[in-house]
């Protein structure tokens, strides 16, 4: 069965780099190169405050939404960084929202 896609190519127009952290390290004790996306989504600026266990303030400051998986790759996106608009900003959360079949139906990036 054919699921559809609830973020369409056709609205996404805002440029976007991604850097994203690779969990882990290579047979050298190095760090995993990172996983670099370059292409277009539907960005949404924001601001929410967030208190974390330590009474920590973060604020989300901007969402990206991708059709499909950006990233295959990674089995989850848990840092990085983003340029949007010229400004670098901090990846804080990543999601794969998933069809019941178990494929990517679109990606979400919160960025800080």
């Amino acid at each position: 069965m054919k699921w559809p896609c609830l973020v369409l190519k056709q609205f996404c127009k805002t440029d976007i780099k991604l850097s994203m952290d690779h969990e882990g390290i290579n047979e050298y004790g190095e760090p995993l190169e990172p996983v670099l996306y370059e292409g277009k989504c539907n960005y949404q600026d924001k601001a929410k405050r967030i208190f974390t266990d330590e009474k920590k303030v973060i604020e989300i400051t901007g969402t990206a939404l991708f059709p499909g998986d950006i990233c295959p790759t990674l089995p989850v996106i848990s840092g990085g960084t983003a340029i949007v608009h010229g400004v670098e900003r901090r990846i804080y959360q990543g999601t794969k929202a998933r069809n019941p079949d178990g494929s990517v139906n679109y990606t979400e990036v919160l960025l800080q």
